[in-house]
């Protein structure tokens, strides 16, 4: 018996370990332009049934709840939470915020399309819009080398301003992509997220239709991760690892009093 309750605790210091990781990692990327705090969820494992409910327990009488002992818990998923962040004020013609469900699309390594919350975007060599780590936007948007100012509306039209011309020009168009359940999104580092079957196929819009939400330029969205109410989850998560742990000597300390009188 003692035995498995110190598998049971050692679950619960599994569980508590994983959910210290997830609060540090929210807390390392609490100046991570456009992250998304994520979230552990748990679940209890299989419980071990001796009597289900309503079982007689004489001629006339029965159990009125069933005698089951749980065997422990296990982390089942982790989610980011996409609640809006803050916009801060940049200057950067370069950097757009979105408010809104929208994220932009970017062209990664393997061929995959990324999506991203992060709007500090960068040019190449070339004029093309990237982002910081150099991958494209989707769609490409190149800006020309003599264009003297850059204009990007909330509807996500990129103009410039070019010699010799008065009116700006269009160079291109910034759309966003939305998902049926965005949570479904799995993360892959440097604040980009890939499609998944969870997160269903991504409807592609300007901004401003179907809620895809709208951009700020000269701004950027900060990450949504509160660090208040995130040392006071470490600090529950380390109640928790401790009072896991205790259990575990006692069913140790029971273990060693009955080889020793028995």
């Amino acid at each position: 018996m003692s035995s498995n309750a110190m598998h049971v605790a050692k679950t619960g210091l599994n569980a508590q370990q994983s959910r210290i990781q997830v609060i540090s990692n929210n807390l390392a990327n609490v100046n991570t332009t456009g992250f998304k705090r994520d979230r552990a969820n748990f679940e209890s494992l299989l419980y071990q049934v001796h009597r289900p409910g309503g079982a007689m327990t004489s001629e006339a009488t029965q159990l009125t709840s069933p005698s089951a002992i749980g065997t422990g818990v296990k982390l089942v998923s982790t989610e980011k939470l996409h609640t809006q962040g803050s916009l801060a004020n940049t200057g950067n013609a370069l950097d757009v915020a979105i408010e809104g469900k929208g994220f932009l699309q970017v062209l990664m390594p393997d061929g995959r399309i990324g999506y991203t919350r992060n709007g500090a975007l960068s040019m190449d060599a070339e004029g093309t819009l990237t982002t910081s780590s150099g991958y494209v936007l989707q769609p490409e948007i190149r800006i020309p080398e003599e264009a003297q100012s850059i204009n990007i509306s909330t509807d996500g039209i990129v103009s410039v301003a070019l010699p010799g011309e008065t009116a700006a020009r269009e160079v291109g168009q910034i759309t966003l992509a939305t998902f049926a359940n965005p949570r479904g999104l799995q993360p892959v580092g440097e604040t980009m997220l890939v499609e998944t079957p969870a997160s269903g196929a991504p409807a592609v819009a300007a901004p401003l239709a179907d809620a895809a939400g709208e951009l700020t330029q000269g701004a950027l969205e900060t990450s949504n991760v509160n660090v208040v109410q995130e040392l006071v989850d470490m600090i529950e998560a380390q109640r928790a690892y401790e009072v896991n742990s205790k259990s575990i000597s006692a069913s140790d300390e029971m273990l060693r009093f009955l080889s020793n009188n028995i």
